[in-house]
């Protein structure tokens, strides 16, 4: 079983930056692509980014482009998502997946709260 650990959430000011992390225990073909989705309150669950071990390959909400960045560190087992320019309505959970494609996530991690102040 894959455990996924996000952590580096945290009370940020408006126009603030922060990564958070998601450490999985073990790199197998079950999680070949990890993602990160959000959920703010009142309001559905929504793909933020995503990024394959191997090579890297990364995919974006539009709506995210530009101003988060996803990447990995294969060593680590761990992937992080830079978030710059933080605002109000980027407030949510931030929750790491893993699954064996990208757009299919079969392993989740607890989720790790980001709240942006104006």
């Amino acid at each position: 079983q894959v455990q996924l650990v996000a952590s580096g959430g945290g009370s940020v000011q408006a126009g603030d930056s922060l990564r958070i992390s998601c450490t999985a225990s073990e790199r197998t073909s079950r999680t070949v692509a990890m993602a990160w989705f959000r959920q703010a309150p009142g309001k559905e669950r929504e793909f933020v980014a995503a990024i394959t071990w191997s090579r890297g390959f990364t995919s974006y909400a539009d709506s995210m482009k530009g101003q988060f960045t996803i990447s990995r560190d294969n060593a680590k087992n761990t992937v992080y998502l830079q978030m710059n320019s933080l605002k109000p309505e980027d407030t949510a959970v931030y929750f790491c997946a893993g699954g064996t494609i990208m757009g299919e996530y079969e392993y989740w991690g607890q989720g790790t709260q980001v709240t942006v102040s104006s």
